[in-house]
């Protein structure tokens, strides 16, 4: 239940100096409950109980509150992967272990969109005018991140060729991105489980062939 503004006890972040949190996360529910475009400044002054002016504080707009909050849903999904990452780092055998990891870091990718489709779309939904850092990675510790970090792994194992690193972090994402966008909004958001599954570990094993 959201918040009354008129109870004083909603007002309470406000007063204690934490309405900018206060508002992000106001923000990431309404991301995870209808994705980008749920993440209305007005409506998440509403539900942290202040007046609509009070926001302005500490966000110039809806875009720059919008961004604090994809990176936060950002952090959540690389959370998210960081478990599925932890048994395969535990792996003794270099190659067994990078293997294992950029298996894990697809499946949890391609799981997440699945589970949390308001964060997902949250995730990549970009600003035109929002900057990259240098290399052309998203912005925040997230997923691209992890996925780098696994390929990294598999060229120190020699299980992928020095010479095929550049760039092999794009085509992987691209594929995998491609795959969870047809499990949420495409024509596999019907299809059973079992078939999803499936699909899954299948595009995992084709991408680290294609590699």
């Amino acid at each position: 239940m959201s918040a009354d503004p008129s109870d004083p006890s909603a007002r309470r972040t406000y007063h204690h100096g934490d309405l900018r949190q206060s508002l992000i996360d106001a923000g990431i529910r309404l991301a995870r409950e209808g994705g980008p475009q749920a993440v209305v400044l007005r409506e998440a002054t509403r539900r942290a109980g202040v007046a609509p002016n009070a926001a302005y504080r500490h966000f110039a707009n809806r875009e720059a509150l919008f961004e604090a909050v994809r990176a936060q849903v950002l952090a959540h999904m690389a959370l998210s992967i960081e478990t599925e990452l932890a048994s395969a780092r535990s792996m003794a055998d270099p190659a067994a272990r990078a293997h294992a990891m950029l298996a894990a870091v697809g499946r949890a990718y391609i799981a997440f969109a699945q589970a949390e489709t308001g964060w997902f779309r949250t995730a990549f939904a970009r600003n035109d005018d929002a900057a990259l850092p240098e290399g052309g990675a998203p912005v925040a510790a997230d997923p691209f991140q992890l996925l780098c970090e696994s390929l990294d792994a598999m060229v120190q194992a020699g299980v992928l060729p020095a010479e095929r690193r550049p760039m092999a972090e794009y085509l992987a994402w691209s594929t995998v991105h491609g795959m969870a966008t047809l499990m949420i909004d495409g024509p596999l958001r019907h299809s059973p489980a079992a078939q999803r599954t499936q699909l899954t570990d299948r595009l995992l094993q084709m991408v680290e062939k294609g590699l």
